[in-house]
C-alpha cells in the first residue's frame, strides 16, 4: 500500500502545482507514493480520488497510517471525508503559503489538519497547528545555468540579444501592469533587450490584458514586450537559462517560485518586497528588492544591473550558489519528510 498520497485536483499547472511536483519527484526514492487527481510533470501517472480512498483502507506495512498531503480547499475536503467520515487510517498534511488571514471556511478546514507546514515564518502566523516551517525549494538539476547565455537566449527564438521576463498569471495582484510600465521606461535605453510576460489572463482579466497591450502599442513597443502565453513546464527551464534577469513585481505574493527558478538558472532578479523574495535576495547578492514599488525604481534597478557586466556575473554566481545550498528541492523534501515521519510513527 502507498505510504503517501499527494493530491492535485487542479487541472491547470500553477505555482502550487510546480511545488507539489518538485517535492513529489524528490520523494519517489523515499516513499511508495501515489499522485491523486491530475498529472504533474515527472511524477507517476495519477490515480483517481476513489482509487486513493480504496487504497487507504489498509495502512502500509511499516506504519499504522498513510499520509495524505493536500494543498487546496477541495483537497482538504476530500481528505477530511476519507479520515473522518470513512474512518480511514490516514493523517493529513496541509502546506500553507498565504501571508494573510484565510477566509472562514478555509480556516475551519485548516484547523482540522493533522499537521500544517508553513512555507515562511510570516505564513506560519496565520494558521494553527504548524509542525514546521519549510521553504519551497527548486530543482537545481532541472533549472541550470547556461554555459553561454547569449546562445541560450538565441535558441529561444525570441528577438533581441537578451531577455527579461515576468512569470505568472496576468492580473493586477501579480503586478503585470507594473512590469509593463517598468519595461516601457527601460527598453528605449536598451535596444537589444526583449521583455516577456509569461502566463495567461483568466476570463475576468482579459480586459486588463487588453489595456496592457494598448499601453504597449501606444509606447511603440509591441515588438519588444511580448506575451507568449503559458509555457509548458518542460519548456520553461530553457527559456529561464537564456534570460538576463527575472522580474516579479506583485502587490501580493504568498511565496513566489519564479525568482528561485531564475536563481537556479544563474539569473538574478528584481522584485517588490513581497513573498519570500527578500530572503532569496540575500541582501542583494542574488536579487534586488525595490521598496517603493514604483516602475521608475524598478527600471533604475534593471538599468544598473544590465549596465554592469561584472556585477551581473557576480550576482548570477551567487544566485546559483544560494539556490543549491539554501533553497534546493532536496532541502524542502527533507523538511517535509520529517513531518511525515512524525505523523506516521508518532
Amino acid at each position: 500500500m502507498a505510504q503517501v498520497f499527494v493530491t492535485n485536483f487542479n487541472r491547470n499547472f500553477t505555482g502550487v502545482s510546480a511545488t507539489a511536483a518538485g517535492v513529489t519527484r524528490a520523494h519517489l526514492s523515499r516513499y511508495d507514493l501515489a499522485l491523486v487527481g491530475h498529472p504533474l510533470p515527472g511524477c507517476p501517472a495519477p490515480i483517481t480520488r476513489t482509487a486513493a480512498t480504496r487504497a487507504s483502507r489498509t495502512p502500509p506495512a511499516d506504519a499504522p497510517v498513510s499520509i495524505w498531503h493536500v494543498r487546496r480547499n477541495p483537497e482538504m475536503r476530500a481528505a477530511l471525508w476519507a479520515r473522518d467520515a470513512l474512518r480511514l487510517p490516514i493523517r493529513i498534511v496541509f502546506t500553507s503559503a498565504a501571508q494573510r488571514r484565510h477566509s472562514t471556511f478555509p480556516r475551519w478546514l485548516i484547523s482540522r489538519m493533522d499537521a500544517v507546514i508553513a512555507t515562511t515564518e510570516a505564513a506560519a502566523a496565520y494558521v494553527p497547528n504548524v509542525h514546521a516551517v519549510v521553504p519551497h525549494g527548486v530543482d537545481c538539476a532541472t533549472f541550470t545555468p547556461a554555459s553561454n547565455r547569449a546562445a541560450a537566449w538565441a535558441a529561444t527564438g525570441f528577438p533581441g540579444r537578451r531577455g527579461i521576463a515576468t512569470i505568472g498569471r496576468i492580473r493586477p495582484e501579480k503586478g503585470t501592469d507594473r512590469f509593463v510600465e517598468t519595461m516601457i521606461r527601460l527598453l528605449p535605453d536598451h535596444p537589444d533587450t526583449t521583455a516577456l510576460v509569461i502566463g495567461r489572463a483568466g476570463g475576468k482579466h482579459e480586459s486588463f490584458l487588453s489595456d496592457l497591450k494598448a499601453r504597449i502599442a501606444q509606447a511603440g513597443l509591441t515588438d519588444r514586450i511580448l506575451f507568449p502565453g503559458e509555457v509548458a513546464a518542460p519548456d520553461l527551464p530553457a527559456i529561464m537559462r537564456g534570460l538576463s534577469a527575472v522580474a516579479q513585481l506583485p502587490r501580493y505574493e504568498g511565496y513566489g517560485m519564479a525568482p528561485l527558478e531564475g536563481m537556479a538558472s544563474g539569473v538574478p532578479f528584481v522584485a517588490t518586497d513581497a513573498g519570500y523574495y527578500r530572503s532569496f535576495s540575500d541582501n542583494g547578492r542574488a536579487g534586488l528588492i525595490i521598496t517603493d514599488d514604483s516602475p521608475s525604481s524598478a527600471a533604475e534597478a534593471f538599468d544598473a544591473l544590465l549596465r554592469d557586466a561584472d556585477r551581473h556575473a557576480a550576482m548570477s554566481r551567487a544566485a546559483r550558489q544560494l539556490a543549491e545550498t539554501r533553497f534546493s528541492i532536496e532541502t524542502e523534501a527533507d523538511g517535509i519528510a520529517h513531518v511525515y515521519e512524525t505523523l506516521r510513527h508518532g
